[in-house]
């Protein structure tokens, strides 16, 4: 407090010599600078002399009251440059020291907002973030959809829907044994046309029940592709219960019908979200990576146009 006091007590003292506005004024605060100055360089420094805070707030306090004019001539330790990025320093150091104590960003929820929140949630578990958001707009409560999201976020409560059921991954878990996964990808033959792959696994066990290889997945062949793996099965189709899979269109509802038939349930992945069906994902990853590369080993396969590169088996 008492550095402040001198600090401020300085500055004031300038700010009158500044009101002044004689010439007397100016010629004072010329003196008190190289008298200033003199003191600096006599003290006992190994190096080129160092400017403390006090120092350059003095220095800077007494050459704001001097004209911009008579700056130039003046024979001084540091440069006017040097001066404006003290008194930068010193407004990026008062904001910074304002911005702290987590006051920065965008400003909390008030706590009746969150109250009101967290009871639509506990009394709609039902509704998600977005069905809370616009409710609270009905009732003219302005908060943004990401502040609801964030509130139900930190409570533990969840910002989708079914918060009392069970999560994504305790499902796959708990039901692995009763779960099977499909996908549809695609292979580049080598005469340039392109096969569609549809791979069928058990989630437990990770093997493959139905592998079907087509250049037009009609919706026939699909229905087809479904039979397969309960014929595979036989009796063991009982314990089934789920097929996962994403929304492509080449599933027809024949498809789903043939399943249902069997007393399987179609679990439906959400919109660009591979990681509900990550087991057949990981599969195909592999089978593209170690069986389909056409380049094994960045050699080129050879190819019936090039007999030269053809070789007999041993």
């Amino acid at each position: 407090m008492c550095l402040r006091f001198v600090f401020l007590l300085a500055t004031r003292l300038a700010a009158r010599l500044r009101l002044s506005r004689r010439e007397e004024a100016w010629k004072t605060a010329e003196i008190l600078i190289l008298r200033h100055q003199l003191a600096v360089l006599q003290r006992r420094q190994p190096r080129r002399p160092k400017l403390n805070w006090a120092d350059r707030a003095l220095l800077a306090a007494l050459l704001g009251v001097i004209p911009k004019a008579r700056r130039h001539g003046l024979r001084l330790l540091v440069t006017p440059d040097t001066i404006v990025r003290w008194h930068r320093d010193i407004v990026r150091r008062r904001r910074a020291a304002r911005s702290m104590g987590g006051r920065t960003g965008r400003p909390a929820a008030r706590q009746n907002i969150r109250a009101l929140v967290l009871r639509l949630a506990r009394d709609n578990p039902e509704w998600g973030y977005r069905r809370i958001h616009g409710e609270l707009a009905g009732l003219g409560v302005r908060v943004s959809a990401s502040t609801v999201w964030e509130i139900l976020t930190k409570a533990g409560t969840g910002p989708a829907l079914r918060r009392t059921g069970p999560a994504w991954s305790q499902f796959l878990r708990s039901q692995a044994e009763a779960i099977l996964a499909c996908d549809f990808f695609t292979v580049d033959l080598p005469g340039g046309t392109r096969a569609h792959v549809l791979a069928v696994m058990e989630h437990a066990t990770r093997r493959i029940r139905s592998l079907g290889v087509t250049l037009h997945p009609t919706g026939e062949w699909t229905a087809q592709q479904a039979r397969n793996p309960l014929m595979d099965l036989g009796e063991q189709t009982q314990r089934v219960t789920f097929m996962i899979r994403d929304r492509s269109s080449n599933f027809t509802d024949i498809f789903d019908a043939v399943l249902a038939g069997a007393g399987i349930r179609t679990v439906l992945c959400n919109v660009r979200t591979p990681r509900m069906n990550a087991i057949a994902e990981r599969w195909i990853g592999g089978c593209r990576r170690e069986l389909l590369d056409p380049r094994p080993g960045l050699e080129p396969a050879p190819s019936a146009a090039d007999p030269a590169r053809l070789r007999e088996p041993p």
